[in-house]
């Protein structure tokens, strides 16, 4: 319990120093949403009064804790750019309940494949005495981990786009209309993300492996007659994991925090798009919301590594 609410304490810390800090850099940088708004034909006249409407004339630090204040009570509060029709703006809470399920699909999908690629590959890499094998492991690895995720996705979109003609590039389904084009649609932005963080931790679980199979308790347990199978999968898989845990761990707060490349290139409207245009068009009740969205995914996703850590070596409980 007390483990707990040190990590409860610590979230809500974090993400009051996140939101101020991020508050504080837009009043820093270049820039008047007022003007990205209206733009430069504006007369004086209506820019004073779209700043009294966003209340933009209150000081800074009164603006923080009425939004801050807002945001407790469950009001997100309006976005400045986005509207849903000519007389009324869009609620935060609506514009990112559209976009989350998107960028969640995505990062499940690319978990998924990550996980079933990763560690069938790292067992069979590490368990492999051929040297052709070994070599062609590590070229195909050190290879996908090298190219860079936009390029990647540009290759998925020629071949199974273009060349096999399994979906129409740009064509997003929304899984409004139609669930099953939705998760077949995202599949292919997942393999451009999944790639790349399949082959670091498949890399990364065969050091883990080979490390654990040097362990004097290895050989004890070769010694009593067991299996190479039995003491793979039964002792050396089982501690090996607790490093990979820890890297699956910082892959998943990156794709569900928004994996804003691949998003680009696949015209998918999810989270990390959102974030790019927002910041462009100084949204900063959206960029605000976004930033705690994203920070409270990487501490939670870390919390839940801990637990993980506790159940898959219950030795560290006692610590």
């Amino acid at each position: 319990m007390k483990y707990l609410s040190k990590k409860i304490v610590t979230l809500i810390m974090t993400l009051f120093v996140v939101s101020a800090a991020a508050f504080i850099a837009f009043q820093i940088i270049p820039g008047d949403v007022v003007t990205s708004i209206l733009g430069t034909e504006a007369t004086p006249e209506r820019e004073a009064q779209l700043r009294e409407e966003l209340g933009l004339n209150d000081p800074p630090v009164a603006r923080y804790f009425r939004w801050a204040g807002g945001v407790l009570m469950g009001d997100l509060g309006i976005s400045y750019r986005y509207a849903k029709n000519m007389n009324e703006m869009m609620p935060v809470a609506e514009l990112i309940g559209d976009k989350l399920p998107v960028t969640l699909s995505l990062a499940a999908i690319s978990l998924v494949l990550i996980v079933a690629v990763s560690i069938p590959l790292g067992v069979l890499w590490a368990r492999s005495r051929n040297k052709v094998l070994d070599a062609a492991l590590g070229v195909i690895t050190q290879t996908t981990m090298a190219i860079p995720s936009f390029f990647l996705g540009i290759i998925v979109t020629y071949l199974f786009g273009m060349v096999f003609k399994c979906f129409v590039p740009g064509g997003y389904v929304s899984y409004e209309k139609d669930i099953k084009g939705f998760l077949f649609y995202l599949l292919f932005p997942a393999l451009a993300i999944a790639l790349p963080k399949a082959a670091m931790t498949a890399r990364f679980l065969r050091g883990s492996l080979l490390t654990e199979l040097r362990a004097d308790y290895v050989r004890t347990a070769r010694s009593k007659g067991c299996g190479e199978r039995r003491v793979m999968y039964g002792h050396v898989l089982r501690n090996a994991m607790m490093p990979v845990i820890t890297f699956l761990g910082m892959i998943i707060a990156e794709i569900v925090a928004g994996s804003i490349v691949v998003e680009q290139v696949f015209s998918l409207p999810g989270i990390g798009r959102l974030l790019i245009s927002s910041i462009s068009t100084r949204d900063l009740p959206v960029v605000e919301i976004l930033i705690l969205y994203i920070t409270f995914v990487v501490i939670f996703v870390y919390f839940l590594v801990d637990i993980l850590y506790r159940v898959v070596d219950p030795r560290i409980s006692g610590k």
